[in-house]
């Protein structure tokens, strides 16, 4: 039976192309604890992460890791994430993308230049009366905080610079601002051709007056630098410390394929120095099984660690292209540095292909191994979750059956990673990939059973 809900008009959500949820989603108490520790487990690992690469630039280990994620980038994109005035600067958001499934939650990716952050503070603040994890406003205070962070300026000027390909996240960009002005941290959402350079800095005219920007949030994309109109001047001001660059431009961050490196057996006793047993322990539940898609061919004694058809080891990545659609429990996908890397764009599912397909995917991420790379993932299950929405032309409570992503939003603070919203996108059974899309229910998550 539908029931009748309140009114909620979609232009309030800032993007009208979902099903509005009913209620926000329920989190168990236990599952929100493993949500508390994640976050501080993820930091350790960017922080890792980023001394494995720094550390293979010197050869204080094995070379092919900065080769693998430096592949396919243009020089000056490597130098700037090699720079000295960048060496510590890790992002100051992380939002990892989890599947929820029977046995716990599996991450298909890491986000450090993630949307969805202004929506989820306007959905907290329409389900106000809920116990929302983070509480009503914990995206904007938790944005407010890592912003303030990364700077002695006693009342900072940001400015939020939306490129081109991110257009569709300019309105909520601006909702945030809005609620960032309300409490005090002066913010402007621009188009990058709105920055004014100066050899002094980086300003914005704010009517009549230019007003000179403190830290600049890149809501841009690395591999879109060549279309973003004054991007150079951006990252000249960076350098000379004229203005505080977040997330910083560090493009070896933001790769998928870090998954892969994490199980790389020839770097197992890299992660158990650095990160420690409890952490190592603790993200091997959450990262999939990830392999590069690498075409370069092994030795005849060699195969590709913990890739097995059946109990038969593989040693060549085309040879599962021969296995049954039953066996195909993979992803392949670009692993970071293209325009196809972002918003399930060039996503393949295996066991949803014909064989010829998954054989053409498979080909295809390995020719395109030396300028986009690509990933293989293992394929984990969503479990059905129950939502219900309302119908936005009876206004009717409707339910539905899904599967879930939960999407953390970690704001770091002087080292200490926050939760500050949790955002659930359910989608029907009969969709394979999981994002926003016109089906879905979005909707921030509460503690609940």
């Amino acid at each position: 039976m539908m029931e009748a809900v309140p009114i909620i008009d979609k232009s309030q959500l800032l993007h009208p192309s979902f099903r509005v949820a009913k209620r926000p989603f329920p989190i168990t108490p236990s599952l929100l604890r493993v949500f508390e520790q994640l976050g501080g487990h993820l930091l350790a690992f960017y922080r890792a992460t980023n001394k494995l690469y720094l550390d293979s630039v010197k050869g204080h280990a094995p070379s092919w890791v900065c080769d693998y994620l430096d592949m396919g980038k243009p020089e000056s994109v490597v130098e700037y994430g090699r720079m000295n005035r960048f060496r510590q600067s890790l992002p100051g958001i992380i939002r990892p993308d989890l599947i929820l499934t029977e046995t716990g939650l599996i991450a298909t990716e890491l986000d450090s230049v993630p949307g969805g952050i202004g929506l989820t503070q306007k959905q907290n603040q329409l389900y106000i009366n809920e116990p929302l994890i983070g509480g009503a406003n914990g995206m904007r205070d938790g944005f407010a905080r890592m912003i303030r962070s990364v700077t002695d300026v006693p009342r900072p000027i940001l400015a939020i610079v939306v490129s081109e390909e991110s257009s569709d996240y300019r309105d909520e960009m601006e909702f945030l601002a809005e609620r960032l002005n309300e409490i005090g941290l002066i913010t402007f959402v621009i188009a990058p051709e709105e920055i004014i350079f100066t050899e002094e800095g980086l300003w914005v005219n704010n009517n009549a007056e230019r007003v000179r920007i403190d830290i600049l949030y890149r809501f841009f994309e690395l591999f879109d630098l060549k279309n973003i109109p004054k991007s150079e001047l951006i990252l000249y001001a960076a350098k000379k410390k004229q203005v505080i660059l977040t997330p910083p431009p560090k493009a070896q961050l933001e790769e998928k394929l870090l998954f892969a490196l994490f199980h790389h057996p020839m770097l197992k006793s890299f992660w158990l120095r650095v990160l420690g047993e409890e952490t190592v322990l603790f993200l091997n539940n959450f990262f999939p099984r990830t392999w590069i898609l690498d075409p370069r061919p092994l030795p005849p004694h060699a195969v590709i660690p913990d890739l097995f058809v059946g109990e038969t080891p593989v040693s060549n990545f085309l040879d599962l292209g021969k296995i049954s659609q039953k066996e195909r429990h993979f992803v392949i996908k670009p692993s970071g540095f293209s325009e196809m890397a972002w918003g399930s764009r060039g996503v393949l599912i295996g066991h949803d292909l014909s064989e010829e397909d998954f054989q053409r995917g498979l080909e295809n991420g390995l020719n395109c191994f030396s300028t986009t790379p690509h990933i293989l993932q293992k394929f984990h299950h969503g479990r059905r979750v129950e939502t219900a929405y309302r119908d936005s032309v009876t206004n009717q409570s409707v339910k539905m059956e899904g599967r879930v992503r939960l999407s953390p939003y970690y704001f770091v603070e002087r080292e200490n990673p926050i939760l500050g919203g949790i955002l659930a996108t359910i989608c029907p059974l009969d969709k394979k990939l999981i994002h926003g899309m016109t089906d879905a229910v979005m909707a921030p998550c509460m503690i609940g059973e």
